[in-house]
């Protein structure tokens, strides 16, 4: 830390309580003390639940403390809650752009409620604009963005006033590798070139490199406060990867590996599975037939790591797959999706551009691509929720353009945003979606219970669907969507926000229904979970730009400086970049 450098908060044993489900009073926050200065960039992080957006409120002033003291440019944050908010730049989840507003609209609104005008104005939007490569969409509306550009445009509101400190609650949830690289690097020029100090939740663990320090929660308490580098040293030598055994799917493996004793997270890589064990744990010589080497740690392993030291880390009543052998292809009987020069036009403007690929029962299939490149409006066509232009696209052996209703009725639906009915129970919403399915009687009696049991639903079983945790949610949201035992669920952005011990348990249930047959078709931000699809394709400006297997995709990226094996994230970056430079147009 500089000498020159000024405090811009100060929490000191903070505690903020809520009733739980039951009305039984709850620490959210407890016992919270840090502090953050000028220049610094410090990420929150923690699984769901853990009390970071709650935290950030309170520093904001937007709720008050019931232990405890926030001093915010050295402001005390019950009795100037008002000037502190008018001093800082906020951006929360769900950030307040007006949609019907083009983007210089937006940025004059909120110039003019933050006092900013003249020619200080006019400098900070060519500041602001520059930096984030919005100046050709000036007069375009804000609900007319891409999620990437509509978080840009956010963060661009919220520095206009040229604020001291910024607080970002999860900004890069739901936006692409691409996207997300460009918010953190527009964060990093604040903060090296205006002193900016920075405090940003994410759920996603390799952002904790563009940090200084990291700040970890858990169940309403700070366990870390530390470099990135002290959380990664936490699972040194921990690290091993085995080689899957031949005839027998990665994914598969993995699952099988995660159930084992010991193991705190084990992910696919290619052909083979990286696990965290403690260096003397009896499971490893269990692991010796498969040849273990050694491996490097990452943040998300220490991460997982220090969850392990406060609770079991084995995943909670989660089915893990038998490990069948898979053959390497299948018949070309057992094709359940196949789209045919696909196109979608909105107007003038061709959202999905002759697209074509086809997927095998039983696999996980992803869809990748930046914000805006066609893959959610390729996903609501491959649900039947939008018609095609042009081309064919056949679902189960229906015909979507002829037979859309029939293919419905084999296929499961899990929306992006959670779309259950917040007033209405948990129970209640599954008797509705069992009853959209037409099940009645002892069939819908007992989907409805298999669905309680199996994602662990009784204790909120009669409580609001508006106020179920994050993670209980989006067990909701898949229970309603596998009511009616579906041949084929399609998963939008499902572990959007989610933290890796959420994400771990989640991919233990999709490895188990795709070995049960059930045929997954997913998109996703998230390139390390792209590792668990069998096959994938990345889009960009509704056209498709690769496809294959994670280690056919892994081809196009270019070596490592490091010399350790390219990423997913390192290959999708490659390629959108590589298309960019042909003339294509993110727009």
């Amino acid at each position: 830390m500089n000498a020159d450098s000024r405090l811009l908060i100060d929490c000191r044993n903070v505690r903020k309580m809520f009733p739980d489900p039951a009305g039984v009073p709850f620490a959210a926050v407890d016992a919270v003390s840090f502090r953050l200065s000028s220049g610094e960039i410090v990420g929150l992080l923690g699984p769901d639940g853990a009390g970071k957006t709650t935290l950030i409120r309170l520093i904001t002033g937007l709720m008050k403390p019931h232990e405890g003291s926030i001093f915010v440019l050295n402001l005390d944050s019950v009795k100037k809650s008002r000037a502190i908010q008018s001093s800082i730049g906020y951006m929360p989840q769900k950030f307040g752009l007006y949609e019907d507003l083009t983007v210089r609209e937006n940025m004059e609104l909120y110039a003019r409620m933050h006092g900013v005008s003249g020619q200080d104005r006019e400098k900070r939007f060519r500041s602001l604009l520059s930096m984030t490569s919005l100046e050709r969409f000036t007069g375009r509306l804000a609900g007319k963005l891409s999620g990437g550009m509509k978080q840009k445009l956010g963060l661009c509101c919220s520095l206009i006033s040229s604020p001291p400190l910024i607080l970002l609650d999860e900004p890069t949830v739901g936006v692409d590798p691409l996207s997300r690289r460009e918010l953190w690097n527009i964060l990093g020029q604040f903060s090296h070139e205006e002193g900016v100090g920075v405090l940003v939740s994410t759920s996603y663990m390799d952002e904790s490199a563009y940090c200084n320090r990291t700040l970890i929660m858990y169940q309403g308490r700070l366990l870390v406060d530390a470099p990135p580098a002290d959380v990664i040293a936490r699972a040194e030598g921990m690290c091993v990867t085995v080689q899957t055994p031949e005839k027998i799917n990665t994914r598969q493996f993995q699952s099988r590996l995660s159930a084992m004793p010991g193991i705190i997270n084990a992910t696919p890589q290619g052909g083979t599975v990286r696990i965290i064990l403690p260096p003397d744990h009896p499971t490893r010589q269990k692991l010796e037939e498969y040849h273990p080497q050694p491996g490097s740690p990452d943040f998300s392993d220490g991460f997982m790591t220090l969850l392990a030291e406060q609770t079991d880390p084995a995943p909670e009543d989660v089915p893990v797959p038998e490990g069948k052998p898979l053959p390497e292809q299948a018949a070309e009987g057992d094709v359940v999706i196949r789209v045919t020069d696909l196109v979608r036009r909105f107007g003038n403007f061709t959202a999905v551009n002759h697209v074509s690929f086809s997927v095998r029962k039983g696999q996980v299939f992803g869809l990748l691509g930046p914000n805006g490149a066609g893959k959610s409006t390729t996903f609501r066509m491959l649900c039947g929720l939008l018609p095609a232009t042009s081309g064919t696209l056949n679902v189960a052996g229906a015909d979507l353009r002829t037979a859309a209703a029939r293919a419905r009725r084999k296929v499961g639906y899990v929306a992006q945003k959670f779309s259950m009915y917040g007033m209405l129970t948990t129970r209640q919403n599954l008797e509705f979606f069992a009853g959209a399915y037409g099940m009645a009687g002892k069939e819908r009696k007992d989907a409805i219970q298999a669905m309680e049991e199996e994602f662990r639903l009784t204790p909120y079983m009669d409580s609001p669907a508006a106020h179920l945790p994050g993670g209980y949610k989006q067990r909701l949201s898949m229970a309603c969507g596998l009511l009616h035992s579906p041949d084929i669920l399609f998963l939008d952005e499902p572990t959007s926000g989610a933290d890796p011990l959420a994400r771990r348990d989640f991919w233990l249930r999709i490895n188990s229904l795709a070995e049960k047959g059930v045929t997954i078709i997913i998109t996703t931000h998230f390139l390390g979970e792209a590792e668990f699809c069998d096959n994938m394709l990345i889009m960009m400006d509704g056209t498709t730009l690769a496809e294959g297997s994670p280690d056919e995709i892994r081809k196009h990226a270019p070596p490592r400086e490091d010399g350790a094996p390219a990423s997913l994230e390192d290959a999708f970056l490659a390629i959108t970049e590589q298309y960019m430079k042909k003339g294509g147009e993110n727009s």
